[in-house]
């Protein structure tokens, strides 16, 4: 059997999926993609993450409160997202980290959070799922500053150069690419797919958002991560097959899922 895409980042429990998720699903696997993950966002998409992951067998999930939500980070955030953490199919911590271009949340409520479930997820041995926008200084800073105490790890959706990809890949983390290289101003992103290795790079829709060419100004899903598969492929100058079973053995891999068929 040839191998399966693997959908390293969406969010079916976005209200744009309400009453369609099994739809999706199967048109997922009609697409050729085997499994998908949902990155949580705060703490009540976390719990709807957790209820979906616990009930498909292809879906996982990643628990965590993004930069946009980091103003409602508290007390009781973490031991929450521990319990989550113990639910069937839920394989991480994400999506976390830092956005200067929206500053939904000041700054340093940004960077409380981040720093805090960063070394939670090492603390519970956890990959994380970074989210990185006009901010790559301060958070390569936040890495240097626990160079020894940083968990597996992987750049999502990932918009920067191939200098910034250096820098990450040399502290072990992954990259993730999505629809947006796709996208005819994508030249400077093109650079980054190019110089990331196969061993190290991940695909995702991040659905329902950025939906790829030729899709473009639709509602994104995990389905059409095909498309970006297709994209990275070319830019690689690597067979398609080549290119997908190497991407879902780096998601389980990094996520420590078993490959399809295996338990």
């Amino acid at each position: 059997m040839s191998a399966l895409l693997f959908d390293s980042h969406c969010h079916l429990e976005d209200e744009r999926f309400e009453g369609e998720v099994e739809a999706v699903l199967a048109r997922m696997a009609e697409a050729g993609v085997g499994r998908c993950i949902l990155a949580g966002s705060d703490l009540e998409s976390s719990r709807r993450i957790a209820a979906l992951a616990g009930t498909h067998p292809n879906v996982y999930g990643v628990v965590g409160v993004h930069p946009h939500e980091a103003g409602g980070f508290g007390q009781d955030t973490l031991p929450q997202l521990e319990e989550l953490l113990q639910k069937p199919h839920i394989v991480g911590v994400g999506e976390i980290g830092l956005d200067y271009y929206y500053d939904f949340s000041p700054r340093q409520a940004q960077r409380e959070a981040f720093v805090r479930q960063l070394d939670f997820a090492y603390e519970k041995g956890k990959p994380a799922v970074f989210h990185v926008r006009d901010a790559h200084g301060d958070v390569t800073d936040v890495f240097r500053g626990r160079k020894g105490r940083l968990p597996a790890g992987v750049l999502h959706c990932y918009t920067g150069s191939a200098e910034s990809a250096r820098e990450y890949l040399d502290m072990g983390f992954y990259i993730s690419f999505s629809g947006s290289v796709t996208f005819k101003n994508a030249h400077r992103l093109l650079e980054a797919v190019r110089f990331v290795p196969l061993d190290r790079l991940l695909v995702e829709t991040d659905s329902p958002y950025l939906a790829p060419v030729p899709m473009r100004g639709k509602r994104n899903e995990p389905a059409y991560v095909r498309y970006v598969a297709e994209k990275v492929a070319e830019i690689k100058e690597v067979p398609l097959e080549t290119l997908i079973a190497q991407t879902t053995a780096n998601v389980e891999k990094l996520y420590g899922i078993p490959p399809l068929g295996k338990v």
